[in-house]
């Protein structure tokens, strides 16, 4: 990009009357060459690029103009210190407005529960106007503008958000990239026959696109509808990728991409700091692929992650790719999404509890968990969405594991089907003939919480414990910091009982409340040692960051990772067994002598055999000043970056 297209933007923006402030117009002059870039690589050859290009600029210009002085005052602490959310002292934690507490106001009245617990970061599940009924749990959105009438007012999340702010807690809220539902504005639109908004999506009039595309596509909600496309009432075609009310977005029109930068720029200005971006993976098609994870996906992620530098930079992309791990990564960048989910991670942390077995979380850990500077994954033990098995086929391989029937194996034991399981989960999208499923379930009922297994506490603590000492943001699906329990009364409501991850998502998480402070029971247990855990997290610094590096135990049930630091480095190490396990002192000689275990208190010397209880978990500090991460010179049991 040269000086005259930038001397061409900054002239339409002032007589479009804007007046930008020193700081937009600096940023401009730094993002705008990243965002022409972009938007050159996908709409180069499209009539309406340059109008469009210079629309999204006026559109940045205005929401900038817009912003309230306290975001401004956001934007630049942020822009100071562009790695704040990688302190160790970020901890996050989501949920559905409604489930947890009933509207936003009563969101509000939580806060000091959400400080107790030490949260510096609250994802609040999709709240927009949606269908009632089934809305895919708010994932087919009617209005990005519009808060559902039942948990408040677009005023309410402003308030919330200003409230959380004040409380050092950065608002999270999920927008839903790839489609709006049939009943969004636009949708409406395009069925009244108005062609602008008719190329909002992808509208066939015939099957013989369709049946092209189909030949490459997967179908994701076979149970909804077969392919990818659904018939429309005048016999045309549209593409829905996921329920058959989702309308995917057409982004090869340009216009499309102007018109989402702004439903981005709105949340920004109504205080959100960080986007969670639904479904980023299926955004650009092409005939003769899967349609997933393209390279056009990739660039108008960049794309928008320009022009919101340009015009609210304290805002962040969360992306939300559940795919193969190799693609997980492909869209963390500081250019693109910063943060990203860390799929594989909670994934493996079930399958080891499952077989008593680390090993293909090991591999994970030493292969899979490092990032460019400046990024973080968020860990987790469960979401909202299923349990799928996201593992790479040739690593399981490699330790002699069938995938898919490693798969089929951990289906079973979810669901309980399995002899001896402790798990209490239902089947989500089962196939009867393949034995193919993905799991729901609350974290304690899969944990064997439910089932009153003497170990399920310990099982809900160690798969926290590891989120919350990995290199990222962990996050907590709130109600499990106190044992919340499936809730099978889902079946009787209409609009979720066809959809089994209602059974994870339980109303009232209140009425588990009165138990977290009194240890004696499960979900006070629960509750004492995440708090405790978590203060512990915030306390050290080797979990700021995102360094991390595998630690080969050479014991089958026990998986290890080092968090370094320049001064005290920390080496995790979890059982997942239920006997005792043996660590040799031979995998630890070119650690220091002794190290204190963050969690107890104890000092351990290990020179000696080091032993493990059930489901045990160790945060080793190594505690001589002397030592400094210096690779696998110093530490030879720890994998290369």
């Amino acid at each position: 990009m040269d000086e005259t297209t930038l001397g061409r933007l900054r002239a339409a923006i002032r007589a479009a009357g804007h007046v930008p402030d020193a700081g937009f117009d600096r940023r401009l002059a730094r993002h705008l060459p990243q965002l022409a870039r972009e938007f050159d690589a996908v709409y180069g050859d499209h009539p309406a690029r340059e109008a469009e290009l210079e629309a999204a600029v006026l559109l940045a210009a205005r929401a900038s103009q817009a912003r309230p002085d306290e975001l401004r005052a956001l934007d630049l602490q942020r822009e100071a210190n562009p790695d704040w959310f990688l302190s160790n002292r970020m901890v996050g934690g989501v949920c559905y407005v409604d489930r947890y507490a009933g509207t936003l106001r009563g969101l509000r009245d939580r806060i000091p529960d959400f400080r107790e617990l030490g949260l510096t970061y609250l994802h609040l599940m999709p709240l927009f106007r949606c269908p009632e009924g089934n809305s895919d749990g708010g994932y087919a959105v009617s209005s990005y503008r519009e808060v559902d009438p039942r948990l408040g007012t677009m005023a309410d999340l402003g308030a919330l958000c200003a409230a959380l702010r004040d409380n050092g807690i950065s608002p999270v809220v999920d927008f839903i990239f790839n489609h709006t539902s049939d009943e969004h504005e636009w949708a409406r639109r395009a069925m009244a026959g108005e062609r602008e908004f008719e190329d909002y999506y992808r509208i066939y009039p015939d099957r013989r696109l369709p049946d092209l595309f189909e030949e490459t596509t997967r179908e994701i909600f076979p149970d909804d509808h077969p392919g990818s496309f659904v018939p429309l009432p005048d016999g045309r075609w549209i593409w829905a990728t996921f329920y058959r009310f989702q309308w995917d977005l057409n982004y090869a029109n340009p216009a499309v991409f102007r018109a989402m930068a702004g439903e981005m720029l709105f949340l920004a200005n109504q205080g959100i700091e960080i986007l969670r971006m639904d479904a980023v993976a299926f955004i650009w098609k092409r005939l003769g692929t899967s349609c997933e994870s393209l390279p056009e996906a990739h660039r108008l992620i960049r794309a928008f992650n320009a022009l919101c530098r340009i015009a609210a930079p304290a805002l962040l992309f969360k992306s939300e790719a559940i795919v193969h791990p190799d693609e997980v990564v492909s869209y963390i960048d500081p250019a693109e999404c910063p943060i990203s989910y860390n799929p594989l991670l909670m994934a493996l942390g079930w399958e080891a509890l499952a077989t008593r077995d680390a090993r293909l979380l090991q591999l994970a850990l030493d292969r899979r968990q490092q990032l460019p500077a400046g990024c973080a994954f968020v860990n987790y033990v469960r979401s909202h969405d299923d349990i799928g098995w996201t593992f790479d086929d040739a690593e399981a391989r490699e330790l002699g594991i069938d995938p898919d029937g490693h798969r089929r194996f951990l289906n079973r034991v979810y669901v309980g089907r399995f002899p001896g399981s402790f798990a209490r989960g239902e089947p989500f999208q089962e196939n009867p003939r393949t034995g193919d499923c993905r799991i729901a379930g609350t974290t304690a009922s899969l944990a064997g919480v439910e089932a009153k297994d003497p170990h399920g506490v310990a099982r809900v603590l160690l798969l926290h414990a590891l989120a919350l000492a990995s290199a990222g943001i962990p996050l907590l699906y709130l109600g499990d910091e106190v044992g919340q329990l499936n809730d099978p009364t889902y079946r009787t409501r209409p609009g979720e009982a066809q959809d089994s991850r209602w059974l994870h998502r339980p109303m009232g998480v209140g009425r588990f409340d009165a138990a977290r402070h009194g240890p004696e029971t499960p979900g006070g247990a629960i509750h004492h040692g995440l708090a405790a855990m978590i203060r512990i997290r915030r306390e050290t610094p080797a979990f700021a960051g995102n360094r991390i590096h595998g630690f080969r135990t050479q014991v089958d049930p026990v998986a290890g990772f080092l968090r370094p630091a320049d001064r005290e480095s920390v080496l995790v190490l979890a059982h997942f067994g239920e006997g005792t396990a043996w660590v040799a002192p031979e995998r630890f000689r070119s650690l220091p002598r002794t190290a204190r275990d963050l969690l107890t208190g104890r000092r351990l010397d290990l020179r000696q055999e080091l032993q493990l209880g059930p489901y045990e978990v160790l945060w080793l500090l190594l505690e001589d000043e002397e030592t400094a991460w210096d690779g696998d010179r110093r530490y030879p049991h720890a994998a290369a970056a």
